[in-house]
């Protein structure tokens, strides 16, 4: 297994305004350990097509050696095991992690890894892609920069694929939208650091990557979509005292909605994917 010794380096947010925006959120490795049942089973996985687009553009082959970052349960994961690829898992959360081992563990190809995207402990010059669904905006952007040069190989490629649920689709996805502003206890915070065209051009550089989209979708019961809320970090949970009156609510919009007794989330899912050839440079990331 290609893994770098020594002494693991602990998370740090250590610029100025990518520091202020996120002291406000827990601890970002562990903010999902309490929910890693529901995250399995009622989270978006990616479309095959994301795979196929890959192959065209970045002539990504079954041979390649893939490090998934912010691997969690799996789902990325997956998609490139069914490539042929080999996929190092680096995933911080213990829960998130054992989740992805057990979900993943019919697949050979697959290494599990605890480590984060600022300290993979993998090889220098080991890996030919650096994936990551859905964790970007969970890292220290320059030290992951530094440490996917470390860890690609000089051609290597970078590869970021986020799910964007769409928030006016639907008089449904308008409410639930409003449901989550009503009592998400972070959700605007976490809402404006998911990743865009601009964390991407300045990740990546000006002119150094491509983006793609790609659509997606859920249909869920109650049952399911009552799921899917719960797997989100940023809303109350059962001992909460607004956890209750937020369950009521989506039971009323989901009965105001459904039809058939499904109801529809739907989804962009973006992909960025370039090269790192230039410098790290050292600067603020701004995410309001």
């Amino acid at each position: 297994m290609a893994m770098r010794s020594g002494k693991r380096t602990e998370f740090r947010f250590s610029n100025s305004e990518f520091h202020i925006s996120l002291m406000t959120f827990t601890d970002a490795k562990q903010r999902f350990s309490n929910r890693v049942a529901d995250y399995v089973r009622y989270r978006p996985g990616y479309p095959s097509a994301v795979r196929d687009l890959l192959r065209a553009e970045c002539s990504l082959k079954s041979g390649h050696v893939i490090a998934d970052i912010g691997s969690g349960t799996g789902f990325l994961s997956e998609l490139f095991l069914k490539n042929g690829n080999r996929v190092f898992g680096i995933e911080p959360n213990d829960a998130m992690r054992l989740a992805g081992e057990e979900y993943l563990a019919s697949y050979d190809g697959f290494v599990s890894i605890n480590g984060s995207a600022e300290a993979t402990r993998l090889d220098d010059a080991s890996v030919d892609f650096v994936t990551s669904g859905q964790a970007f905006h969970w890292f220290d952007r320059d030290a992951a920069r530094a440490e996917f040069r470390r860890i690609l190989k000089p051609a290597g490629w970078v590869v970021v694929v986020w799910n964007e649920r769409l928030t006016d689709a639907s008089p449904f996805v308008r409410e639930y939208e409003n449901l989550l502003r009503k009592f998400g206890t972070d959700y605007a915070s976490v809402k404006e650091s998911y990743p865009n065209e601009q964390h991407m051009r300045d990740f990546l550089g000006a002119g150094a990557y491509s983006s793609h989209t790609l659509p997606n979708f859920q249909e869920f019961d109650f049952d399911g979509v009552a799921g899917r809320l719960r797997s989100s970090s940023f809303v109350p949970t059962q001992d909460h005292p607004n956890f209750a009156p937020m369950m009521a609510e989506l039971q009323r919009i989901f009965d105001a909605h459904n039809r058939d007794d499904r109801v529809r989330l739907e989804y962009t899912t973006h992909i960025y994917f370039g090269r790192l050839n230039s410098p790290v440079v050292t600067k603020d990331w701004n995410l309001a």
